[in-house]
């Protein structure tokens, strides 16, 4: 029995791993494709480092709306665009974000990956499924 038993936390350890290791290509993936759209789409005015520009165009690198939990307002703002002036972590922002509402679904995840996980940002992978959520609920 407790060889059966010492079988099954193998397997499942394996198993586990595999799943995780899976699951980071996918992420890195993702990662790589929102690379591309950032250069092409976000870089011009948030920079290549993600420091953004003072008083203007808001940091993306070791920003709190960034690596927050509220990644429906980041999806808003990338298919909605922005206007207002905007404070972030104590900064005043004025310049406008265009939207960009003609990115699919898949690349709107894909550079929020890229954004949220790059410079000095550690925050989670955003998915398709939770922008074609968000998508829906701001028509």
């Amino acid at each position: 029995m407790q060889r059966i038993y010492i079988t099954f936390v193998f397997v499942f350890l394996f198993v586990a791993g595999a799943s995780a290791q899976s699951g980071n290509k996918l992420v890195a993936a993702s990662a790589a494709r929102g690379k591309t759209v950032y250069l092409q789409r976000c870089m011009v005015c948030h920079q290549a480092d993600g420091g953004g520009v003072p008083k203007l165009n808001a940091p993306l690198d070791a920003s709190t709306a960034v690596n927050g939990s509220d990644v429906a307002k980041l999806i808003k703002y990338i298919v909605k665009g922005f206007a207002d002036r905007v404070e972030i972590d104590g900064e005043l922002y004025s310049n406008a974000m265009p939207a960009a509402a003609d990115l699919t679904d898949q690349q709107i995840a894909d550079v929020l990956t890229f954004i949220r996980s790059n410079w000095s940002n550690k925050a989670g992978p955003v998915t398709t499924l939770q922008v074609k959520q968000t998508r829906s609920k701001l028509k």
